[in-house]
C-alpha cells in the first residue's frame, strides 16, 4: 500500500480512522464530519498538530495493518460499510459529529434496508420472566407485521427480542460493542451465528475488538439512530439500557415503554419514563405500529452516564475503561489502547490512584476494584 494511500482514497482513510480512533473521540468526530477522513489523518500525522492526544493516535496508526484488516474481512465473507456506500443507513447522519466512521457487518441482511422499517427493543440484562416473555412476544409480533427488530445481543431483554424475531423467521440486527467476529457474551455464540445467518451483526469497531464499558454506551446511540423507535421493555431505575432511550430522545426518535407490575424494581425505569412523559406507554405490537407513525417533538436531552465513570474527565474515563481487572497494563499498552499521549495517561492514572480506582504493579496498572454497576468483562 502506498505511503499516501489515505490521501488517494477517502474510503480507506475512513476505515483507517475507524480503526485507530475511539467511537466517541470528540476531536476526531468534529474533524471527520467537517474536513473528511484524509485531512484528519494528515493532521494526526503532522508533527505541528496541536491535537492533545496526537501521540496516541499516531501510535495506533503506526501499528495499523489496514491491508490485513481488509483481507481478513474478505476472507470471513464480511464487509465494511462507509458513508457513500449503497448499504450505508443515512439516518445515522442524525448523530452529527457522533456519527460512526464505518460499520463492520457480518450477515445476509442489507443494513440500510433492514433499518428502514425497524424498531429497537432494549431492556434489563437481569430481566424477570415477565420481561423476557413480553420482549419475545413483542419482537415476534412485530416481525410478523414486517417490522425489523434491532437490539444489542446482551443477556435479558436484548436476547429475548432477538430470539422472538428469529423464532418468527424474520430479520434481526444486533449492534455489538465489540468486533463482529467476537462472540460476546460467549453464551450467545449460537444465537449470534443465527443472527448473522438470518439478519446481520453490526459494529463500529474493527475485527478482534474486545468489549469495554464505554463501548456499550457508545453503541447505544447507533441502535437508537438506526431505528424508527426505541421500546424499553423492562429497566430498573438506573439501568444502563435507559441510555438507548435517552439517545433516541436526543435525536428526536420515538420512545415507548412497556409497563410492568408496580411492585417490580425491574420496571421502575420504564415507569419513570412514562411518568415523566419521555416515553409513550405501549402494550402490544399494534401500539408500537401506531407509535412509529407519529412525529416526536420533544427536546433533546443528554445521555445518562455510567455510575462507574461519574465525576471523571475524558482522559480518566478512557484510561479506566481500557484497564483490565486481572492483569496489569503498561504505559505503552495504554497509549495504544486509549489513543492518548503518555502525559495524559500518567495524569489520569494519578487522579484515578487518588480515587482508589487503580493501583500500580511492577508491570503497570490495573483496576483495583470492580465497578459498582457490575463488570462486563
Amino acid at each position: 500500500m502506498k505511503t499516501s494511500w489515505w490521501q488517494d482514497d477517502e474510503r480507506l482513510a475512513t476505515i483507517a480512522l475507524a480503526c485507530i480512533a475511539e467511537p466517541l473521540d470528540p476531536w476526531v468526530g468534529k474533524m471527520f464530519v467537517g474536513s473528511g477522513a484524509s485531512n484528519t489523518i494528515d493532521l494526526i500525522r503532522s508533527d505541528t498538530s496541536r491535537v492533545s492526544h496526537r501521540q496516541g493516535l499516531q501510535a495506533r496508526l503506526h501499528v495499523l495493518d489496514l491491508e490485513a484488516e481488509l483481507a481478513e474481512v474478505e476472507k470471513r465473507n464480511m464487509r465494511i460499510v462507509t458513508r457513500g456506500d449503497a448499504e450505508w443507513p443515512t439516518q445515522l447522519e442524525d448523530l452529527g459529529e457522533r456519527v460512526p466512521r464505518a460499520l463492520w457487518v457480518d450477515g445476509s441482511a442489507n443494513v440500510r434496508l433492514a433499518a428502514a422499517t425497524s424498531v429497537a427493543i432494549v431492556g434489563a440484562r437481569a430481566c424477570t420472566r415477565y420481561g423476557a416473555e413480553a420482549g419475545y412476544e413483542l419482537a415476534s409480533r412485530l416481525t410478523d407485521a414486517g417490522v425489523r427488530v434491532m437490539s444489542g445481543g446482551a443477556f435479558g431483554i436484548d436476547a429475548a427480542a432477538h430470539r422472538g424475531a428469529l423464532g418468527a423467521g424474520g430479520i434481526t440486527v444486533c449492534v455489538l460493542a465489540c468486533g463482529v467476529d467476537v462472540a460476546y457474551p460467549r453464551a450467545h455464540d449460537a444465537m449470534l451465528l443465527q443472527i448473522a445467518h438470518q439478519g446481520a451483526l453490526v459494529s463500529e469497531s474493527p475485527l478482534g475488538s474486545g468489549v469495554r464499558r464505554q463501548r456499550f454506551l457508545s453503541r447505544n446511540r447507533i441502535i437508537a439512530a438506526l431505528t424508527r423507535a426505541t421500546i424499553v421493555v423492562e429497566a430498573a431505575a438506573r439501568s444502563g439500557s435507559l441510555s438507548t432511550a435517552h439517545e433516541a430522545e436526543a435525536i428526536n426518535r420515538v420512545v415507548g415503554a412497556l409497563p410492568g407490575p408496580i411492585t417490580s424494581e425491574m420496571s421502575r425505569g420504564t415507569h419513570q419514563l412514562i411518568r415523566d412523559r419521555r416515553a409513550v406507554l405501549v402494550t402490544s405490537a399494534q401500539d408500537v405500529g401506531e407509535l412509529i407513525a407519529t412525529v416526536l417533538t420533544s427536546a433533546p436531552t443528554g445521555v445518562q452516564g455510567d455510575l462507574w465513570f461519574e465525576g471523571l474527565g475524558e482522559s480518566e474515563r478512557a484510561v479506566l475503561d481500557a484497564l483490565p481487572h486481572r492483569v496489569a497494563m503498561s504505559l505503552d499498552e495504554l497509549v495504544l489502547a486509549t489513543a492518548l499521549s503518555p502525559r495524559q495517561i500518567l495524569e489520569a492514572l494519578g487522579s484515578l490512584e487518588v480515587l482508589g480506582r487503580v493501583h500500580t504493579e511492577a508491570s503497570g496498572w490495573r483496576v483495583s476494584v470492580a465497578p459498582a454497576s457490575g463488570g462486563r468483562r
